[in-house]
């Protein structure tokens, strides 16, 4: 059967597609684009703002004039269940907590031989690999929680079993993906925290590459930051920050104010002064007046970013800031974001120069007309000019020359060495 499984949204939804992805591949599928004339498409969905809702909708539109089977699954769907069968009452939709039950639904709608499979190329040489689910926080803003439900933690010798799955099939890094992933193994008994996992998997494997997707402020504590003194662990970590103004922090239900914040980014960078840290931040959330915004700006330019991600606020039926008085208007919310990704736009720029003459790690993703883009370890993207001997996928060392309209240029180190290893 021809299958195209397509993903919106999260990193943990992108884990969960390239699992289905994986196991519906063993089975004999041929996983395809949407263009290829799929038999059955699965959507994998987002409902974190309205233009991932419209994105959703959109998808699922496209999918039913491709003339295959539709299943649905993902936080839009979860939360709008009417409304999809309205539009097409043949939508097989799956809830967030049944979507193992996606492969074994599959399996007993076809006929597929293992014979039949398929080779296609990887889609990431940069897996994600899903460790935790849900949510036991209560942010106003956030829909997610509604969908996705309590925190919920991946086994670790489950987590454990994939990672070395990943390792046999000679990829260089994984991504620990999940929605709160500091919520990890409080759900355990004993209970277990993600620091725990972390040592295992650094014990247990020995997969080149190991990188931590999303933490928030105050769970990133003297343990963890120990652990990723291990080289394999990246200098890279995303700490969402929201806003860097108390009052719109406490409406949030944030559970930290800007003095929490700066106090933990100052205890990451004293640990590793060249880390690159990332963030998230939402403008125009309702009470956000010009001395807020302000504040929240300030705060950005004080810390040592190396990039960051800025969204409008989007109002979440369901969510307690919906009910809140005092909203933004659409066109003051465009003008913050602007502001903030000029900002981010230069934080970006400035790392990749104080990065310039570093000899760095890099997966070698793909390939381009003249040579190849890479990630390093510290999150960087650089184009290595068309090397011999380099292919996709490999971890090479390189250098970093000099900075291109937010791209490092890089030229490879060592490839004859790399290449006896």
């Amino acid at each position: 059967m021809k299958i195209a499984v397509l993903t919106l949204g999260c990193k943990t939804n992108q884990a969960e597609s390239l699992a289905f992805e994986q196991s519906l591949s063993n089975n004999g599928h041929s996983i395809v684009g949407l263009s290829e004339k799929p038999d059955l498409c699965i959507i994998n969905t987002c409902t974190v703002t309205s233009k991932a809702d419209y994105q959703s909708r959109q998808l699922i539109n496209r999918a039913l004039k491709s003339d295959a089977k539709v299943i649905v699954t993902g936080c839009y769907a979860e939360l709008n269940h009417d409304k999809l069968k309205k539009i097409d009452s043949n939508i097989e939709i799956i809830k967030n907590t049944e979507k193992d039950n996606i492969i074994n639904l599959v399996k007993q709608n076809s006929s597929s031989n293992k014979k039949d499979i398929v080779t296609k190329k990887r889609l990431r040489h940069r897996p994600f690999v899903k460790v935790q689910d849900g949510c036991n926080y209560s942010c106003s803003y956030c829909a997610i929680t509604i969908a996705r439900g309590r925190s919920r933690s991946i086994p670790v010798e489950n987590v454990i079993n994939e990672i070395k799955s990943l390792q046999s099939a000679d990829y260089k890094e994984v991504v620990l993906t999940g929605i709160h992933l500091g919520t990890y193994g409080l759900d355990f008994k004993p209970k277990k925290t993600f620091s725990d996992l972390l040592r295992n998997i650094l014990i247990k494997t020995k997969i080149p590459r190991i990188r931590i997707s999303s933490m928030e402020v105050k769970e990133i504590d003297e343990e963890l930051l120990e652990l990723m003194t291990d080289e394999r662990v990246c200098r890279h970590l995303h700490v969402p920050l929201q806003s860097g103004d108390d009052n719109i922090l406490r409406l949030m239900n944030r559970t930290y104010n800007a003095y929490d914040f700066i106090s933990g980014m100052e205890r990451i960078i004293k640990k590793f002064p060249d880390i690159s840290i990332g963030t998230d931040v939402i403008a125009g959330f309702p009470g956000e007046d010009d001395r807020e915004f302000n504040n929240t700006k300030k705060l950005i330019k004080s810390m040592p970013f190396s990039y960051l991600h800025a969204f409008p606020y989007s109002r979440r039926p369901g969510t307690m800031a919906a009910a809140f008085k005092g909203h933004v208007p659409e066109a003051v919310k465009k003008e913050r974001v602007a502001v903030l990704i000029d900002i981010g736009t230069a934080k970006k720029t400035a790392y990749i120069k104080k990065n310039i003459g570093k000899i760095l790690d890099v997966v070698v993703e793909n390939r381009t007309s003249t040579g190849f883009i890479g990630t390093t370890g510290n999150y960087i993207k650089v184009f290595i000019d068309n090397p011999e001997r380099i292919n996709e996928g490999m971890l090479v060392r390189a250098m970093i020359i000099k900075s291109r309209d937010m791209i490092a240029m890089a030229r490879v180190e060592n490839v004859s060495k790399l290449l006896n290893k």
